[in-house]
């Protein structure tokens, strides 16, 4: 056998994305399907409708909108497509991707504030109110579901109340939460939720999309600051004729078609939730025994992803750590935090109780090559 034929079996990603996906999945995209095609716009259709049920709001008064690229360009979709002349953000920080955020808005000359926390803190919302209530002037309020830095959990649903108290767009960046953590947009008071295609769905890279609640998605004509991101064009040309106003990523929807299927057989996003946390729960215990610490207070803590600090020892290097770790077919994230040294591991994906047993098993023998006793 040719030595440069790549073995069967991929590594095993604990990591935020991409994720690990089922054959299955990887299956769906061994087609050929035109853009215009009407078995591709049929499956367009299916996606948009299943991604309301997952948002749990499948009646009209919401609308799914795919948008081509990845994550940041459907929150840069969406800060370009709704913000008004006169807008300005109040935008909640605490980690990277919330700065990432603010950042979009800088570049685009969009007014906001920035209310930045602690990395390993979750936002004041006692200070968060009285902002709003002191800054007449601001019209829409973002914050990050589950902030990847470091696995935070954030108070969407009172946030979502205070926006609406204040008359506020509400938009909130989902991407490593929807499919995994059940909750209702309306409930929440969500005017726009962006996620990506590969992410707790089990997708594969290629698309982002935007639920929109759909008066506040009509009220934002001639807003855009940009063609081919502007997302009430994107949507009036998708319930137009079902396709496209640029060229779809077709495999990596038909990928997504099925993910969506296998979350429904699943048993929906309860039943993913239930898997992640499961994943999550041996994770912690297996690294607290090995004498690991969380970065996070577990209160603070999501299922999706979890930051663990260096252990103080001499001789740990995280660059030898994380490469004895590949070698081994397991895959790690380096850490984000700007406070700690820290490394990430994702309970996310196509994994299950074993492959965290395994990654604990491989962790164990790696500390042990590396002469680390906790």
């Amino acid at each position: 056998m040719d030595k440069k034929i790549k073995k069967a079996k991929d590594k095993v990603l604990f990591t935020p994305g991409p994720l690990t996906t089922s054959m299955t999945i990887k299956q769906a995209m061994l087609r050929d399907l035109g853009s215009r095609d009407f078995e591709f716009i049929s499956v367009i259709r299916e996606i948009r409708s299943a991604l309301l049920k997952v948002g749990e709001v499948e009646d009209k008064a919401y609308e799914a909108i795919i948008m081509q690229g990845s994550g940041t360009f459907g929150l840069e979709a969406v800060l370009s497509s709704v913000t008004p002349p006169n807008g300005k953000w109040l935008i909640i920080v605490n980690g990277a991707y919330g700065r990432r955020i603010a950042k979009i808005a800088e570049i685009l000359n969009i007014d906001k504030t920035v209310l930045q926390y602690p990395e390993n803190s979750k936002p004041d919302l006692a200070e968060v109110g009285n902002l709003l209530n002191s800054d007449n002037s601001i019209t829409h309020v973002n914050i990050v579901h589950c902030e990847t830095t470091t696995g935070i959990i954030n108070p969407i649903k009172e946030i979502g109340e205070l926006a609406k108290k204040h008359n506020c767009k509400y938009f909130v960046d989902a991407m490593s939460s929807f499919g995994a953590i059940p909750f209702n947009l309306a409930h929440y008071n969500i005017d726009y939720l962006v996620s990506s295609a590969n992410k707790c769905i089990e997708g594969v890279p290629g698309f982002s999309f935007i639920l929109a609640k759909r008066d506040s998605l009509l009220e934002t004509e001639g807003y855009a600051r940009s063609l081919s991101l502007d997302i009430l064009a994107q949507w009036k040309g998708l319930e137009s004729n079902g396709q496209f106003r640029f060229t779809p990523p077709t495999h990596v929807l038909l990928a997504y078609a099925q993910a969506l299927r296998e979350l429904e057989e699943e048993g929906g996003v309860p039943g993913r939730a239930e898997r992640y946390r499961h994943n999550y729960e041996v994770l912690v215990e297996g690294m607290r025994e090995m004498g690991f610490k969380e970065y996070l207070k577990p209160e603070d803590q999501a299922y999706i992803i979890t930051s663990f600090l260096y252990p103080e020892h001499p001789d740990f290097n995280f660059e030898k750590f994380y490469q004895l770790l590949n070698n081994r077919d397991f895959v790690i994230y380096p850490g984000k935090v700007t406070d700690a040294d820290c490394f990430r591991i994702g309970n996310i994906g196509r994994i299950f109780e074993s492959d965290v047993k395994a990654l604990l098993s491989a962790i164990r023998e790696v500390l042990t090559e590396m002469g680390i006793k906790l």
